[in-house]
């Protein structure tokens, strides 16, 4: 489930999963939970697209995979590649049936025929080939003046496909005939039952019957350039990828309107297919592959509730989750508090506080008192927010350096601070050091993670060192094992705001696209939370996005 406590338009969606790989990602198909990916490892991946966990390799390409679609049934699948050859594999056992060459350049496009007899590829070389699958030779070869960028058959006619070459749609029986005239198209795709089809060109997104051409129902995209479209299984929706971001239409109304925007992904969506009527996965040149729930609870509770509203959209300086009060506590940079309750994204309350353009900043909410430590200009402040006034001491901290970061315990009795190369803790009460370690200097800002009496410093590169604080005035115990771990075996990385398995190292979700940069991130186990230069905060909760 995500919450945005600020900014996020309603309509936006949720990605529930993305799994990533080692290469780019050009192409995908999907049939029955089996998810195939063409990359430029060569390597046909197939995933399954309910765990998400990767089911089996097919090798046999010599160059990086371009396109691949399963057949009607799924036994077999067909792709096409960089070294210029088609092939035909055998699902279950991951095998080469047959492979068929003729091509002199990369192929951009294959379909298979839903009687499985025929095999259409397109390619670089201005040519679109016709292979007998029984026979394992070409049948027809269909010359073009530019290169063929998209082929498809129908779904329920195998004499029936169609292709683009240069924004130009064409329609081909098998027998390699043109049977009507060309029109202007970027990319098609059939509906479920092979009735309709759907083709982008410019702004407009065209629904046309596959027989009579008639056009069924029209719309304008904002983006002006959509890349890719799909049918959902039941053809109720319509997805368009253009550039980073997917959209989904719903076009059983007289008048077709947007019902989602997903974004998160970081470079050009490759390749787009429903799962489901309510599940689209996409792909995508930053070698993610993301599934996105339709219709997923996504109320931004500043519109809804008055309570949520923020007087300014200063920058989110501190994120502080307390797991065991279900709220997290945000600070910003015109030095207002807030209290948010964590389940609804709802506001509790609200402090104006007396710091202003501070550099760092944290808060605790012990026994309905809130406690706000920040720093500025070399010197620590504590804030009690009850009593509306500074409590003891005031530090100077020169002999320490340039602050990193500063956090409060649990209890609101210390500070711990991370300079240059040491982590001090500060007693509130005596307003002095009264523990210290010191470390190898990192050229690198970092940030620090408290759980209880346990410290850990981060930086970039997955870098960090914990200590055990212990009881006040005892030597800290450096720390050996992994950080706080979340759900279990779940390792979380603020430095790359990331989530990890603890024993395989495998990156299991980690914050992308307009949300890749967040100012403070911090996780209680249960909740993700997230605050941005933008004043938005985000709040995912972690068994949603660990699924």
């Amino acid at each position: 489930m995500v919450k945005v406590v600020k900014g996020l338009p309603a309509e936006w969606g949720m990605c529930s999963r993305t799994v990533v790989l080692d290469s780019f990602i050009y192409a995908l198909s999907y049939h029955d939970s089996r998810i195939a990916i063409g990359s430029g490892s060569w390597d046909i991946i197939i995933i399954n697209a309910i765990t998400g966990s990767q089911a089996a390799v097919f090798s046999g390409h010599m160059k990086s995979v371009y396109c691949l679609t399963f057949s009607s049934d799924g036994t077999s699948l067909v792709s096409g590649s960089d070294d210029k050859t088609v092939k035909l594999w055998d699902t279950q056992t991951g095998g080469v049936i047959k492979t068929f060459s003729g091509h002199t350049h990369a192929i951009f496009s294959v379909s298979i025929s839903v009687d499985h007899t025929i095999i259409a590829s397109g390619s670089d070389d201005h040519v679109i080939r016709l292979w007998d699958i029984q026979r394992g030779e070409c049948k027809h070869v269909i010359r073009q003046q530019n290169a063929v960028q998209y082929i498809n058959f129908s779904p329920t006619d195998p004499k029936y496909l169609i292709s683009i070459c240069k924004s130009q749609l064409c329609q081909w029986n098998t027998d390699g005939h043109q049977i009507k005239p060309p029109s202007n198209s970027s990319h098609i795709a059939f509906s479920s039952d092979g009735t309709q089809f759907v083709s982008c060109y410019g702004a407009v997104v065209t629904v046309q019957n596959s027989d009579s051409g008639a056009i069924v129902t029209e719309f304008q995209v904002t983006s002006h350039n959509p890349q890719y479209c799909c049918f959902s299984p039941d053809d109720r929706l319509v997805a368009i990828a253009d550039g980073n971001t997917a959209y989904i239409w719903d076009i059983t109304s007289s008048i077709p309107h947007l019902i989602e925007t997903f974004i998160g992904h970081t470079r050009y969506i490759t390749s787009l297919a429903f799962s489901s009527p309510t599940t689209l996965i996409s792909t995508s040149l930053d070698r993610s592959v993301k599934f996105w729930q339709i219709g997923a609870p996504s109320i931004d509770p500043a519109v809804i509730g008055p309570k949520s509203t923020f007087p300014t959209s200063a920058p989110i300086k501190s994120i502080t989750p307390q797991k065991k009060d279900g709220i997290a506590i945000t600070s910003d940079s015109d030095g207002i508090v807030k209290i948010w309750d964590i389940s609804t994204g709802l506001c509790k309350a609200s402090f104006q506080t007396p710091a202003k353009f501070f550099d760092r900043g944290d808060a605790q909410l012990i026994n309905g008192r809130l406690i706000f430590v920040w720093n500025l200009e070399q010197k620590i402040y504590v804030w009690d927010a009850v009593r509306g006034e500074h409590l003891l001491g005031i530090y100077n901290d020169w002999e320490y350096g340039d602050w990193e970061d500063i956090r409060i315990s649990e209890d609101g009795s210390r500070v711990f601070s991370l300079n240059e190369d040491c982590i001090c803790t500060w007693s509130v009460q005596k307003g002095e050091v009264v523990d210290s370690v010191v470390f190898e200097h990192s050229e690198f800002i970092g940030s620090l993670t408290v759980d209880g009496s346990k410290v850990w410093a981060y930086w970039p590169q997955s870098k960090y060192q914990g200590w055990d604080f212990g009881i006040p005035g005892s030597p800290p115990i450096h720390l050996s094992n992994m950080p706080i771990l979340t759900n279990g075996n779940m390792l979380w990385d603020p430095s790359q705001a990331r989530i990890k398995n603890a024993v395989t190292g495998e990156v299991v979700f980690q914050l992308s696209g307009r949300f890749s940069e967040p100012i403070d991130v911090q996780c209680d186990g249960s909740y993700l939370v997230a605050g941005y230069q933008s004043g938005e905060i985000l709040i995912l909760e972690l068994k949603h996005v660990l699924l």
